[in-house]
């Protein structure tokens, strides 16, 4: 009986990171470049349980073959669902989305790497074109204070047009890099990712080669995350949540029944 209290105790808090997770998606409908979050369930460490055989069995004092019992759920992985949401256009020469596969790198304050989904950019103090959080992208590119505009390829080349010249000058070329394990990077907020063991090391291509996403300026990404899904995931999450409430509620009513027993 104490077995069952526990096992819906579990199931009450998994599907309360459920819950919380939805919740974060649908507040994050209209964040640019969202992308939203799942979780993933695994049923506890199992024991093994001795059952009853046949009468003689029982008689003779022998035990059936062993029964093996969940111990309850955990959650396995909190990830991120890497789908591309819609692309819109905002004809901001500033805005950089990917369409297709893949993040741009940028560089951290402690030196590492980070990597984001495009989103608008920005020129920042030293002259180097970065996020708006203020993160340089990687390789660096130097933009010249006199560029009067400032193109980027589908392909990753940036140049810029000067004061009294008529072709554009090369600033630089960024690449888009992927991982094996995309959806295992840790998030670290405002569409910045870093990665980890189980996201594995970036592999950096050229825009459009081997399958990867392309750039588009004047464009951003919106959020992947759609109402209809979440609305639904919440009704199951909600439901399942209740159904463990319930569990809890009936193993406390019989545990007040053997309590109550009198000789």
């Amino acid at each position: 009986m104490f077995d069952a209290l526990s096992i819906g105790a579990t199931g009450m808090q998994a599907q309360q990171l459920s819950v919380e997770t939805i919740a974060n998606n649908l507040a994050n409908m209209n964040t640019p470049a969202y992308k939203k979050g799942r979780v993933g369930f695994a049923d506890l460490m199992v024991r093994e349980a001795a059952r009853a055989g046949s009468a003689e069995d029982m008689r003779a004092g022998v035990l059936g073959a062993p029964q093996r019992l969940g111990a309850g759920v955990t959650v396995s992985s909190i990830g991120k669902v890497f789908d591309p949401g819609e692309v819109k256009k905002t004809d901001s020469p500033l805005d950089l989305a990917i369409q297709g596969e893949g993040f741009l790198e940028v560089t951290m304050p402690d030196g590492g790497s980070g990597f984001v989904r495009g989103g608008t950019l920005e020129v920042n103090k030293d002259g180097l074109l970065a996020t708006a959080a203020g993160y340089p992208l990687k390789p660096a590119v130097a933009v010249p204070d006199t560029a009067e505009a400032l193109v980027i390829g589908r392909d990753g080349r940036v140049q810029a047009r000067m004061p009294n010249q008529t072709n554009l000058v090369d600033l630089g070329q960024l690449d888009i890099v992927r991982f094996t394990g995309a959806n295992m990077l840790t998030a670290m907020g405002d569409n910045l990712y870093r990665a980890n063991d189980a996201s594995g090391d970036p592999i950096a291509l050229r825009p459009g080669e081997q399958g990867i996403g392309t750039l588009a300026q004047g464009w951003l990404e919106s959020s992947n995350v759609k109402m209809v899904d979440e609305m639904v995931n919440l009704m199951l999450a909600q439901r399942a949540y209740e159904a463990s409430v319930k569990v809890v509620q009936a193993a406390d009513e019989m545990l007040g029944m053997v309590n109550n027993l009198r000789k």
